[in-house]
């Protein structure tokens, strides 16, 4: 089993910046690719971007290329999502999650299916 904790969310105005942590427990962390995922009021849960077990390969959700930057440090247990050029379009609840042992990286890596173990979220908020 896995246990994810995630930090770093907060309020920010329209065009600032922001790094996302989630700390991994458990089974060994770098064998799994890891997601970030947002989900905002009324919304579904939508993938902004995942990467590999060794962080050579990532994906992006196309509203987020150019803006945020998923990255990993297996010695740390710990991936990063860096928000930069928020946008009040970005406000939602941001949750770190671990690929199934059955799915390798890039396959179905925008799918909640392909996730098992979630972090609790972490609220980040941006003003216009």
């Amino acid at each position: 089993q896995v246990q994810l904790v995630e930090s770093g969310g907060g309020l920010v105005q329209a065009g600032g910046s922001l790094r996302l942590s989630c700390a991994a427990s458990g089974r060994t962390f770098s064998s799994y690719s890891m997601g970030w995922f947002r989900q905002a009021p009324g919304k579904e849960r939508e993938c902004v971007a995942a990467i590999n077990w060794s962080g050579g390969s990532t994906h992006y959700q196309d509203s987020v290329k150019g803006r945020f930057t998923i990255s990993r440090d297996n010695a740390k247990n710990t991936v990063y999502l860096q928000m930069n050029s928020l946008k009040p379009e970005d406000t939602a609840v941001y949750y770190c999650a671990t690929m199934r042992n059955n799915f390798h990286f890039p396959s179905s890596w925008y799918r909640i299916q392909s996730y098992d173990y979630w972090g609790q979220g972490t609220q980040v908020t941006v003003s216009s």
